[in-house]
Order: C-alpha cells, then sequence, then structure tokens
C-alpha cells in the first residue's frame, strides 16, 4: 500500500528558502565587513603615512603637528574614507634634538569607522581603525 502523503514534496522549497535566504545574506554582511574594514584600515595607513611625511619637513613644532592633522584629514577625504571621528597624534619631540643628531617625528591616526548600517549579527555599530607611522627629520636642517 503506498501512502500519497509520504513522497509530498509540496512547500520544501519555501522550507529551503526561509534556511538559505538569512544564512547568504549574513555572508554577504560579513563581506562587506570584510572589505570595508580592510578598505578603511589601508586608507588610514596611508593617512598616517602622508601627515608624517608633512610634519617631518616642517621646521617648528607647532607648524609639524598642524601640518599633519591637516595631511591627515585631507587625505582620507580625497580617499573617499568618512569616519565619525578622527583623531590624530604627532609626537613631534625630534624637533627638540640639536641639528646633526638624528630625529623622527610620529604619527598615529585614528578613525571611527561607522559600521550601523549592515546590520549583521556579531558585526558592532563602529570599528576604530589605528595606525603608526614614523618619518625622519633632515639631520642637518635647523629646526625650531
Amino acid at each position: 500500500m503506498t501512502r500519497p502523503w509520504a513522497y509530498d514534496e509540496r512547500g520544501s522549497a519555501a522550507v529551503e528558502a526561509v534556511i538559505a535566504v538569512p544564512a547568504f545574506a549574513l555572508f554577504v554582511g560579513l563581506i562587506i565587513f570584510g572589505g570595508r574594514t580592510a578598505m578603511t584600515h589601508q586608507s588610514v595607513e596611508t593617512a598616517a603615512a602622508d601627515a608624517a611625511r608633512s610634519a617631518s619637513i616642517e621646521r617648528t613644532t607647532s607648524s609639524a603637528k598642524s601640518e599633519a592633522v591637516s595631511a591627515a584629514t585631507a587625505s582620507l577625504a580625497n580617499q573617499g574614507i568618512d569616519c565619525l571621528d578622527i583623531d590624530v597624534v604627532v609626537d613631534a619631540s625630534g624637533f627638540s634634538r640639536a641639528v646633526g643628531e638624528a630625529a623622527d617625528v610620529s604619527v598615529t591616526v585614528q578613525c571611527r569607522l561607522d559600521l550601523s548600517d549592515l546590520s549583521v549579527p556579531g558585526v558592532p555599530g563602529s570599528r576604530l581603525i589605528k595606525a603608526t607611522v614614523t618619518s625622519p627629520i633632515d639631520t642637518w636642517r635647523e629646526r625650531g
């Protein structure tokens, strides 16, 4: 005796869709999260390098700090990175060394990346991306 209900597959596509669609959406969300984070990290490293180089060619500590901040924010803006907040920390203590002594300037750029639009479980609403770059100051250049 055959049972007609035993081989009935009606509704199985709906069950598969209920299981597969959210899993696929989560997978796509995680790919977007990883890509956005990696892109922002690379951009923050570039901004820190630009800021350190701009600071190292200045002659005074105050101008080095202001040029580093300007260079970092301009670099991030030129790359299309939209940070919730940007923090630029400049260690320009090398400017206090005497001419002829090796010195450098170090710049740390922090960018808080907005991830709230992803709505992926386990992904925070924002993430802090940070990079530090050091650039040498010309050994024989006058410093103030």
